[in-house]
C-alpha cells in the first residue's frame, strides 16, 4: 500500500476490485484519505494496480486503517504478477521461441498504443476491466475511441458514444433515400353505414336544437359526509327493501331549491316574429333522470316531487330504470320534464359539463362520490366524503347569481339533511 510521503496511515473508503478480479497495470484498486482529511484537490486519493495479474484477496474491509508501507504481496504473488519476461527462467526452452515471438508483437502493440497516445492521452490504451469487456462484447479497438477520462483514459460512456457515431454513419451512409413503398397490408379504408336508432335520431336533433342555446357551467364540491351516515342508517332499518341512494336525496334538494327559485323551473317560449321572447313557469317540479339505457339515451321524469316522500322518489326511480332497461317507456314518461338531474357518477366520472335538455333551463351533473382528506375546525385531519356537482344554465334567462344561489341552496340541504328533513310535507 503507497501513499503520499509523510502519511503513516491511511483509511479505506472503498474497493474497485474483488477477489480473482483480473487487473492490468494503472487500473484503479480502492480509494483512501487519511487521518479523516481530504488528501487532494480532487477530494480523494486513488490507488493504482503496479502489475498485471489477478487479484487474489483484499485485506481490510472499507473504513479499515491501513499502515502505508506495508506489502499486501507476498513473494509468490511478485512471481503471479511479474512481467512474462521476469519469469523466463522458469520456463522450459521449447517456450523461448514463442515468448519471443510474444515479446516482439508486444513491442509492435506498444509502439501503436504510444502513437495513439500522442494525440489522445498519456493513457489513451489504458481501461478498467469493466471497460475492456464491454469493448469486446461491443467489438471496439480502444485505440479507436477518444477518451474522456484522466490524462485521456477511455470510460465506459466514451464507447458508447462511440458505437452510437459508429451506427448512425453506418446508418445513413450506405442508404439511399428511401420512398415509402405501400404495404401489401395497406388496404383502402372500410366503411360501413348504419342507420340511426329512433332513440339515437330523437337525440340527434334535441341535442343539436340544444346546443344552439348559450349555455354556461357552475360547479362546487358537496360534502356527503353526513348523508352517507344517515343514508346507511336508513337502509339499515328499510321495511319494503327499498334502498335509498344519494340520487334519491339529491332529487328531493332540487325541488325544494326551487320552491325559492321557480325561475330554474321554467321554460323560454322563444315566440316569433311578432311576439316577443316570455317565460313560461312551471308550478310542478317533474326532475329528468338522464339513464344510460340499450338503446341509448333516455330521460324519463318523476312527476310532481315536491309532494312525494324520500321512499316515494326512490320507487318511482326503481320503476322508471325497469321500464327503461326493457325499452318499455311510455311516452308520459319521457315528456313533461321541468328540470333534469344527470347521475354521471353512476359510470365513474368525476366532472361533467351536462347539455340542457330542451325545454328546461337548467340540469344538474353529479360525479362519483370520493374519499378526501380534510381538516375539522380544530384543524385535525379527518375523511371527508365528497360529490362534484356541475350545474349549466340558459344564459338568455338564468344569470350567474341566481343559478349560484340555487345551487348554494341545494349544497345546503344535501350537506345537512336535517334541514331537508324539516322542510319535507
Amino acid at each position: 500500500m503507497r501513499a503520499d510521503v509523510g502519511i503513516k496511515e491511511v483509511q479505506i473508503i472503498q474497493w474497485f476490485v474483488e477477489p480473482e478480479a483480473r487487473v492490468e497495470q494503472f487500473d484503479k484498486i480502492c480509494e483512501v484519505q487519511s487521518d479523516k482529511a481530504v488528501t487532494e484537490p480532487v477530494d480523494i486519493v486513488k490507488i493504482t494496480s503496479r502489475f498485471d495479474g489477478v487479484i487474489k484477496k483484499l485485506h481490510y474491509e472499507p473504513e479499515d486503517v491501513a499502515q502505508v508501507g506495508k506489502s499486501d504481496i507476498s513473494p509468490e504473488d511478485e512471481a503471479i504478477l511479474a512481467p512474462p519476461a521476469e519469469q523466463a527462467g522458469s520456463s522450459s526452452a521449447p517456450q523461448q521461441p514463442q515468448r519471443a515471438a510474444e515479446q516482439a508483437r508486444g513491442q509492435e502493440d506498444s509502439s501503436q498504443v504510444e502513437r495513439d497516445s500522442a494525440t489522445k492521452g498519456k493513457h489513451a490504451s489504458l481501461a478498467t476491466p469493466a471497460v475492456r469487456g464491454l469493448l469486446k462484447e461491443l467489438d471496439v479497438k480502444i485505440t479507436d475511441v477518444t477518451g474522456t477520462g484522466k490524462d485521456g483514459r477511455v470510460m465506459k460512456e466514451d464507447v458508447y458514444k462511440f458505437v452510437a457515431v459508429r451506427k448512425a454513419e453506418t446508418d445513413v451512409g450506405p442508404r439511399a433515400p428511401a420512398t415509402r413503398q405501400t404495404s401489401t397490408a395497406d388496404h383502402a379504408q372500410l366503411e360501413k353505414t348504419i342507420t340511426l336508432t329512433p332513440v339515437q335520431s330523437q337525440m340527434f336533433k334535441t341535442m343539436t336544437r340544444s346546443l344552439t342555446i348559450p349555455h354556461f357551467l357552475y360547479a362546487d364540491e358537496i360534502d356527503v359526509t353526513v348523508l352517507s351516515t344517515l343514508r346507511r342508517r336508513l337502509n339499515a332499518q328499510a321495511m319494503n327493501g327499498e334502498k335509498l341512494s344519494y340520487l334519491h336525496f339529491i332529487i328531493k334538494a332540487v325541488s325544494l331549491a326551487l320552491e325559492d327559485f321557480p325561475l330554474l323551473n321554467a321554460r323560454v317560449d322563444a315566440g316569433n316574429g311578432e311576439q316577443a321572447p316570455k317565460l313560461v313557469i312551471r308550478e310542478k317540479h317533474n326532475v329528468g333522470i338522464a339513464m344510460d339505457t340499450p338503446q341509448g339515451l333516455l330521460v324519463p321524469n318523476i312527476k310532481n316531487v315536491s309532494s312525494r316522500s324520500m321512499l316515494d322518489i326512490a320507487t318511482e326511480c326503481s320503476r322508471l330504470q325497469a321500464l327503461a332497461k326493457d325499452g318499455k317507456l311510455s311516452a308520459t314518461d319521457l315528456t313533461g320534464g321541468t328540470i333534469t338531474v344527470s347521475n354521471i357518477g353512476s359510470i365513474g366520472g368525476t366532472y361533467v359539463a351536462p347539455v340542457l335538455v330542451q325545454n328546461e333551463v337548467a340540469i344538474l351533473g353529479i360525479g362519483k362520490a370520493r374519499i378526501i382528506p380534510a381538516f375539522d375546525d380544530q384543524d385535525r385531519v379527518i375523511k371527508k366524503e365528497v360529490m362534484n356537482f356541475s350545474w349549466s344554465a340558459d344564459h338568455r334567462v338564468v344569470d350567474g347569481a341566481t343559478m349560484a344561489r340555487m345551487a348554494e341552496r341545494v349544497k345546503v340541504f344535501v350537506e345537512g339533511p336535517g334541514l331537508m328533513m324539516a322542510r319535507l310535507r
